[in-house]
């Protein structure tokens, strides 16, 4: 199993609205390290949920319910998107300038490169994450 995290502005998608759809496509992605990440994804792999712009925190955690197939929202077919199922919030938001001060997630994609929409999180991080969320790993 592996482990990711996806973006979206509450505003746009918020957690709120991915828990009360249960699976939805996730859509809208134009970058094409994001688009080689959703590719990677597999039936079963787990997903940090991440508010980016309003609240930049991770609030829930997802799973990958389908793997990538054409993204229906793209015109010129270039992309592709994956079907992701709410699984459960975390207890305490994670923010951004939490993730950056704890030194066990330096390396993490979210620290370094926070515009990346799709990104990959190690088992370590995962683990990390859900701590500070209030979770059990």
């Amino acid at each position: 199993m592996a482990y990711w995290l996806v973006k979206s502005e509450p505003g746009t998608w918020s957690w709120e609205q991915h828990v009360k759809k249960g699976a939805d496509a996730w859509t809208g992605v134009r970058n094409h390290q994001a688009k080689a990440h959703l590719n990677a994804m597999k039936t079963g792999d787990k997903v940090f949920f991440y508010h980016s712009n309003e609240g930049k925190a991770v609030v829930g955690v997802s799973e990958v319910v389908k793997e990538a197939y054409p993204d229906a929202s793209d015109k010129t077919g270039a992309f592709v998107c994956v079907d992701l199922k709410a699984v459960e919030p975390l207890k305490t938001p994670v923010t951004l300038a939490a993730a950056k001060a704890e030194e066990k997630l330096a390396g993490m994609v979210l620290v370094n490169n926070s515009r990346l929409s799709v990104q990959p999180v190690t088992a370590d991080e995962w683990k990390a994450v859900r701590r500070m969320g209030g979770l059990k790993p």
